[in-house]
């Protein structure tokens, strides 16, 4: 059966698996990540550009003063090969049969310490969990130096927006006032979630030039420093799925129709991606507004000319 979700999630997987024509280790490759929602992989990054990224990166980390940059791919190329990596490509591929969209890098020079959470409360899609993160290690990554942590099988679970805990998105003037006021309740909420679903962590110690795949809603957080000091020199990069409409759920409240949609850049071509929804083309980013007044009462009282406007401007 057809159905408008990725086929690693489907109810129907293990009958598509056997229909699949795999050989012998993809297909066991696409079971573990079907069954555990997370793969680590040799992405087969040359040493080379790995080295290059480094030599680039390191001096925005002290210039911007900081241990995180968003959107380096934008001024450093080699960030963005990184991100476009042709075998990553290729598995992402295969995992979702849709053409990937990478969209945004993040690189960090320490761990993070982020608490435990799931990007489907940052990035979202429609059909759901079109999404996925990878994950890779421009240094050696152990125990000090804060790795990642990950619950296997968690992205089974279902997707926890805001409104399950009594809040809404979209009142919220931007995402840094959302997370300013809203996040730790969210983050609060995983914790406790984790603990009464008894989820096994495991911390994910990698060798340089290694990569960790995982789906949208898989639980993973960031590991304590127990080495003062230490580096941990590392890029994920987050990619969307063709043929979607894509979403920021920290301000989307779906019942009062306030859909934030997410301008999306492929970093593989540098143009931007329109959202669709089932072949229908979404024309705006952020929200869409309408004027919920009868069509006569319309046309008599607000000029032709003036509602033309206003609908170029909505679907522009």
């Amino acid at each position: 059966m057809q159905m408008q979700t990725p086929w690693v999630e489907s109810p129907f997987f293990e009958k598509e698996l056997k229909s699949a024509n795999l050989d012998q280790e993809t297909a066991e490759m696409v079971k573990f990540y079907a069954e555990n929602g997370y793969v680590i992989i040799d992405p087969q990054i040359d040493d080379e550009l790995i080295e290059r990224a480094l030599s680039q990166i390191k001096p925005e980390f002290t210039k911007h003063d900081t241990n995180r940059l968003q959107d380096a791919w934008k001024e450093h190329d080699a960030v963005r090969q990184i991100a476009i990596a042709p075998r990553v490509i290729e598995i992402l591929n295969i995992l979702y049969r849709r053409r990937p969209i990478p969209f945004q890098t993040l690189n960090f020079s320490t761990g993070s310490q982020q608490r435990t959470h799931s990007d489907s409360i940052h990035f979202n899609s429609v059909p759901e969990r079109y999404m996925a993160g990878v994950w890779i290690a421009l240094e050696d990554v152990h125990d000090g130096n804060g790795p990642l942590h990950y619950y296997p099988a968690s992205h089974r679970l279902p997707f926890y927006d805001l409104s399950i805990l009594g809040m809404k998105g979209s009142t919220s003037s931007s995402i840094e006032d959302m997370l300013a006021n809203y996040y730790n309740r969210y983050e609060d909420f995983i914790e406790e979630l984790v603990a009464q679903k008894h989820l096994e962590k495991k911390v994910l110690n990698l060798k340089k030039g290694q990569a960790l795949i995982w789906s949208a809603n898989l639980l993973h957080g960031g590991e304590k420093i127990t080495v003062p000091g230490s580096t941990r020199y590392t890029q994920v990069n987050h990619f969307y799925f063709e043929n979607c409409a894509y979403y920021r759920p920290m301000k989307t409240d779906m019942a009062l129709e306030r859909i934030s949609i997410q301008k999306v850049t492929d970093i593989s071509t540098g143009k931007e991606v329109q959202s669709n929804y089932l072949g229908t083309p979404i024309k705006y980013v952020g929200y869409s507004y309408k004027m919920y007044l009868p069509g006569t009462l319309m046309r008599k009282v607000i000029p032709s000319n003036f509602r033309q406007w206003v609908q170029k401007m909505i679907n522009k």
